[in-house]
């Protein structure tokens, strides 16, 4: 059934109310594609019944909702130039660190299905294993992945990917080292699970009781929001930083225009931000 510009009105508004989404003009298609089975599955004959029904909900349906109107799309070390910049500079720094701290924390928040913070777990390992002896151990790193999406994070947290996932930029020397066959799917090694937690988080919320971080990654998400949402997302991570620490947004993303809280800092081929 064709969504009225009404209903596509009033389904956008509740999206943007309640995750911060934007939906733009133009995306009515978008939303007919991934709410249709979830209008039809809760007996409403068209969107107008599903809004009515969304704003009478506790919670669950909502959730379908949100989740439904949610993009994951990710891949293994996402921004090539990105991951060579972490990998020879970042970690190597963070690995140092780990010496004289009793924890070094990173957040990958909008992590969708877990290879952005499960790549970064593999390069803190890889990285330590050329320091030999003097290699603090794995755990002294933690990782804190969060997503809006209940489905993405379930299959984050399942660790487990089809060949299909594989292929989409995972190192074959990384796929042979922390990864185990099972069948047909590739399973994550517990030594790199163990050190990624994941956790449900709608960036609209305070991010207070995540505490402070040395490193966090917010990429390719800021383009779904409002300028104003922008602003208050990155006052907010500001706040979440250790000194010292950096922030990882996407490459087409700024703060510039919505906060001064940054300063760009040059690591290898990437731009990355250090708060003031």
């Amino acid at each position: 059934m064709a969504i009225t510009r009404e209903e596509f009105d009033l389904i956008r508004a509740f999206v943007h109310e309640h995750s911060g989404i934007l939906v733009n003009d133009g995306k009515e298609y978008l939303v007919e594609n991934r709410l249709t089975v979830l209008m039809v599955q809760n007996g409403c004959e068209n969107f107008k019944q599903l809004h009515e029904r969304l704003l009478k909900d506790s919670g669950p349906l909502r959730t379908k909702v949100i989740d439904a109107m949610t993009t994951n799309e990710t891949l293994w070390f996402r921004d090539a130039s990105f991951f060579t910049a972490l990998a020879d500079f970042v970690v190597p720094e963070l690995i140092t660190k780990a010496a004289s701290r009793k924890k070094i924390r990173i957040w990958s928040a909008a992590c969708s299905t877990g290879q952005e913070p499960y790549s970064i777990a593999m390069l803190i390992d890889h990285g330590s294993k050329r320091l030999g002896d003097k290699a603090p151990k794995l755990e002294a790193f933690s990782i804190l992945a969060t997503d809006i999406s209940p489905s993405a994070l379930f299959l984050a947290a399942s660790a487990r990917y089809s060949q299909l996932a594989i292929s989409r930029g995972m190192r074959t020397a990384f796929l042979e080292r922390y990864f185990q066959k099972n069948g047909m799917v590739h399973e994550v090694v517990p030594m790199i699970r163990g050190i990624v937690e994941f956790k449900p988080f709608n960036l609209k919320d305070d991010f207070a009781p995540h505490g402070k971080f040395d490193l966090i990654l917010c990429r390719n998400v800021m383009i779904y929001f409002s300028n104003e949402l922008k602003a208050d997302i990155y006052r907010k991570l500001h706040g979440s930083l250790n000194p010292g620490g950096l922030l990882a947004i996407g490459a087409s993303e700024s703060p510039r225009g919505y906060t001064t809280l940054f300063e760009q800092v040059m690591v290898g081929g990437a731009a990355l931000f250090r708060p003031k």
